[in-house]
């Protein structure tokens, strides 16, 4: 696995947190703003279900992020990529997540799927997913505009419906996020969509989006964290937890990600056909922190910043001037 290298934006190889919004964030007068519910599989630790209301997807929680091979990691070769990806599927880790702007990974995973339909029974097909974002410009949010938007995607990943599409929007003073979301719901009511998130909504916009009657399950999150000398100490806390546990740092980061109360799932760069990090992401579902590893965790981690105060709410780092 990646080295670990964090703004806490990233805790290995760019890590995001993929949470569902059920009470994992609060605004500044510190309300709860509860639109799904998340379940973890008591059988199967390695995945959890995203819901709300009658609108639910059943993820790996930790996903395989792509958003390497939009460049600047490498040169990625198709298909050594598909046949990593193919890799990554055969040991359970088979949630992945992109978006319309991460340079071919709808395309890889259009190729992906394909091979898994030829080479893979038809129940192996029916535990992958394919997570991808839409960052649509600022436009007036049409229903034509965003069907054909969304046919890209379907038509790029050959499937049928999106498992999960997220959706992010730059500018709040615009509130034609309203209108695409409508316009997502109704798709999802035609079974071209299954279900309907969020990437990066703050409190406020995340209510009214609810108050609206959109069903959406999840809210993917990027935080930043921490200076240079307390990541350190950080780093050098969990390579203790690690060492004891005869794994390696990543995996306790995500370890400790996971164990976070409304946490769903933690993402993971993958740089698909260059070097993997399978062992090491199969071990965290293995791994149990015991107290004393979460006290000496906790106990660096509530030095750090407050996010609210320097940041602010969630995304507000993309909407500064």
């Amino acid at each position: 696995m990646a080295a670990t290298a964090m703004s806490v934006h990233q805790l290995t190889s760019n890590l995001y947190n993929c949470r569902p919004c059920g009470g994992f964030r609060r605004s500044e007068k510190s309300r709860v703003v509860r639109c799904c519910e998340s379940t973890v599989e008591v059988t199967e630790k390695k995945k959890t279900v995203v819901k709300n209301g009658n609108d639910s997807l059943e993820i790996c929680r930790v996903l395989n992020g792509m958003w390497q091979t939009s460049g600047g990691w490498g040169r990625i070769d198709r298909e050594d990529a598909v046949q990593a990806m193919l890799r990554y599927a055969d040991a359970g880790l088979s949630t992945f997540d992109m978006a319309d702007h991460y340079g071919p990974a709808e395309d890889l995973y259009g190729i992906f799927i394909n091979k898994v339909r030829r080479e893979r029974p038809p129940e192996y097909l029916e535990n992958v997913r394919g997570l991808t974002k839409w960052v649509p410009p600022p436009v007036k949010m049409t229903s034509s505009f965003v069907r054909d938007s969304i046919n890209v995607s379907l038509k790029r990943m050959d499937v049928p419906a999106l498992d999960m599409l997220q959706f992010h929007w730059g500018d709040y003073a615009n509130t034609g996020y309203l209108d695409a979301l409508k316009h997502l719901t109704d798709l999802k009511e035609e079974g071209k969509i299954k279900t309907v998130a969020l990437t990066n909504f703050d409190t406020l916009r995340l209510e009214k989006i609810l108050e609206n009657g959109i069903p959406v399950v999840s809210n993917q999150m990027v935080d930043a964290w921490g200076g240079w000398s307390l990541f350190q100490v950080l780093l050098q806390t969990l390579k203790k937890v690690a060492s004891k546990h005869g794994v390696s740092i990543p995996t306790v980061a995500v370890r400790y990600v996971l164990d976070q109360q409304g946490v769903a799932g933690s993402m993971i760069g993958v740089r698909l056909g260059l070097s993997d990090h399978i062992k090491d992401a199969n071990a965290i579902f293995s791994l149990e922190l015991d107290v004393e590893d979460v006290s000496s965790i906790l106990e660096v981690t509530q030095k750090g910043k407050d996010l609210m105060k320097i940041i602010g709410d969630c995304g507000d780092e993309y909407r500064r001037a």
